[in-house]
């Protein structure tokens, strides 16, 4: 088995169908269920290690919840008029401060679930033709569309999961 690079490190090519919008939200809906799987069972002692200065994986849980404003300010700069996305804070300073170790597992999983879905209700209210629309990702300096974006949304799961090494 490959190596999974890091996040940053990877390269994205942005091809996904637009006609496959339906099966991304599908896939978006459905992120919280598969993180809450993913940690269900899994000791309170494993979900709060931190392997050496990486994020335990309760606080990866936290930075998908911490991330979700920055996917719906995306979402929302695709009805504007400017030519690049909303720019990350690539330092991740709203996780370290969060100190989500500290807070209750099930607090974040609610409000990921919640936020989730009003990131998926938002776009689905979209007309087709949005789904097209470029705008420059700011830190890959390369074109990206809605549809882009929100299959980029739906990879992180998986992706901080696996990097959280539970």
């Amino acid at each position: 088995m490959s190596q999974v690079p890091p996040w940053f490190e990877r390269k994205f090519q942005f091809t996904f169908p637009i006609e496959q919008f339906p099966n991304l939200c599908v896939r978006l809906r459905g992120s919280p269920a598969r993180l809450d799987e993913m940690i269900r069972g899994v000791s309170r002692d494993v979900l709060l290690h931190k392997p050496g200065d990486k994020w335990s994986a309760q606080e990866h849980a936290g930075h998908l919840l911490d991330l979700e404003p920055l996917w719906m300010a995306r979402v929302e700069d695709f009805l504007g008029t400017g030519g690049t996305l909303t720019v990350a804070d690539l330092a991740n300073r709203k996780t370290h401060e969060a100190s989500h170790n500290a807070r209750e597992l099930a607090e974040i999983l609610a409000a990921f679930r919640a936020a989730r879905l009003r990131l998926v209700d938002r776009a689905a209210k979209f007309q087709p033709v949005l789904f097209a629309r470029s705008l420059l990702h700011p830190r890959l300096q390369q074109p990206m569309r809605l549809v882009d974006h929100l299959y980029f949304v739906a990879s992180t799961t998986t992706i901080i999961w696996q990097e959280s090494g539970s």
